[in-house]
């Protein structure tokens, strides 16, 4: 039977489209087989493989960085699932273009057409309410939904979505995964570059793998730049696609990063957690990565600051002490001058003793006032700079610790028991000497409590 003109031409303009598309999309997967990374649920039995074997996919949420195959993923599982592909972009959709695409998809059903996949990118673009319109659709199975994320669906996408979809986190691709495609696009003489001869070297697509940072269609676009702009000049037939032409052709490394998102938390959580953990080479590392991509410099110094004085304190004070004169100093100067005192900071930090005993004793002070029994200040503790305050009793029977050649009397400053000790100094740096002189203080007060008890009457019967 021969094939309408109608399909003809469609199938044409189609083929003409494709043949003017770049590279990163011409070499998009058409099967299972030839997606490439997620191994961690696309693998072989992993979980959306399976999902997809069985023929029992539901709405998906794909979260994770640019050029990682969220897109490229989608339409293989549209081939594979027999469904209509529907592409919106957020940013320039409306509401009207999915409510349009859901009555399709009813209609589509009601008439055994098959079901519909509407791949959604950038779907925190949406607002609240836009998202709310796909709700019942998605609940009813009325269309399949992917939803393309770059942040983290758990605060960018309502909660109902998220809750009625498999949420699946793509990982940036490996070195070694981005040079196949890259080997795959110069060998395809159809959708890439073959019809060309190029010898590239091993070299100058793992240069393009590596500052790519895991994003196939940065390094596609950068191999197709390089190859064209140099065929377009090339005396010979033969394309040399070496390191020199690689740098040429990505130019400068592109950092991601967002500042109010995911990366700026998680940065900012690595970089303290190595400080704590005293890798100093890690510390620099995380505040390098942050200080490439714009961070403030005030944010970065009180990273350090807190660090300071939570997890070194009395070990070694004059952490803190540093910490103060980068916060000091990112604020006067600026980056990127101010990387210097931040630098230094954070690496005294890493490098400094570790103790934490001042901060938990703040916590558990703070947890006992705010739930238990309020105790009073004892009246000799209390303030008597005033007139009448000897008559309220007001500090009679304070005494005065320099009065003493040690500067210590053993009085009481709570005005009853705690029963327990909030401050425990580590024995490390210079707060195991802090211990050794607290802790003969402490036992001459709880002599002298002893000494009070047995001078006491005894209660009567």
């Amino acid at each position: 039977m021969a094939e309408r003109p109608d399909n003809l031409f469609a199938r044409a303009e189609h083929e003409r489209l494709q043949a003017q598309a770049p590279l990163a999309v011409r070499m998009r997967p058409t099967d299972l087989d030839d997606f490439v990374g997620q191994e961690h649920f696309m693998g072989p039995g992993k979980l959306l493989r399976r999902m997809l074997q069985a023929d029992r996919l539901s709405s998906l949420i794909f979260y994770g960085p640019p050029g990682s195959g969220k897109t490229s993923l989608a339409r293989v599982i549209a081939a594979k699932t027999c469904a209509k592909f529907h592409y919106l972009s957020a940013p320039a959709a409306g509401v009207k273009d999915v409510r349009a695409i859901c009555d399709d998809a009813r209609q589509r059903l009601a008439t055994g057409g098959g079901r519909t996949l509407l791949f959604l990118d950038e779907i925190h673009r949406f607002n609240r309410a836009q998202q709310d319109v796909l709700l019942d659709d998605v609940e009813n199975g009325i269309i399949l939904l992917i939803g393309a994320t770059t942040e983290n669906p758990y605060f960018s996408v309502n909660s109902p979505l998220v809750s009625r979809s498999t949420v699946f986190q793509f990982e940036p691709l490996g070195v070694e995964q981005v040079m196949a495609i890259l080997r795959r696009a110069i060998a395809d003489p159809d959708r890439g570059l073959g019809r060309h001869r190029i010898m590239a070297d091993d070299e100058a697509l793992r240069y393009l793998a590596v500052a790519c940072d895991g994003d196939a269609r940065r390094a596609l676009t950068a191999l197709e730049v390089g190859v064209l702009s140099t065929a377009a000049d090339a005396k010979t037939a033969e394309i040399r696609f070496d390191v020199n032409l690689a740098k040429e052709s990505i130019q400068q490394k592109s950092i991601q990063y967002d500042g109010s998102g995911d990366t700026h938390y998680d940065l900012a959580s690595a970089f303290q957690k190595s400080m704590r953990g005293s890798d100093p080479d890690a510390t620099v590392y995380w505040l390098a990565r942050m200080i490439a991509g714009g961070e403030d410099s005030r944010f970065i110094a009180r990273r350090i600051a807190v660090c300071a004085a939570e997890d070194v304190g009395n070990a070694d004070p004059v952490a803190t002490m540093l910490a103060a004169a980068a916060v000091q100093i990112a604020e006067f100067v600026g980056l990127p001058e101010a990387q210097l005192p931040l630098a230094q900071a954070a690496i005294y930090v890493a490098c400094a003793p570790k103790s934490n005993a001042s901060a938990k004793a703040v916590w558990q002070a703070v947890a006992d006032v705010q739930q238990g029994r309020t105790i009073p200040v004892p009246p000799h503790l209390r303030d008597a700079h005033y007139a009448g305050a000897k008559t309220l009793g007001r500090g009679q029977g304070y005494q005065y610790p320099h009065d003493r050649p040690d500067g210590f009397v053993p009085q009481d400053y709570v005005g009853q028991d705690l029963g327990k000790r909030y401050y425990c100094p580590k024995p490390v740096g210079r707060e195991k000497k802090l211990g050794e002189y607290l802790q003969t203080f402490r036992d001459q007060l709880e002599r002298c409590r002893g000494q009070q008890k047995s001078a006491d009457p005894p209660d009567k019967p």
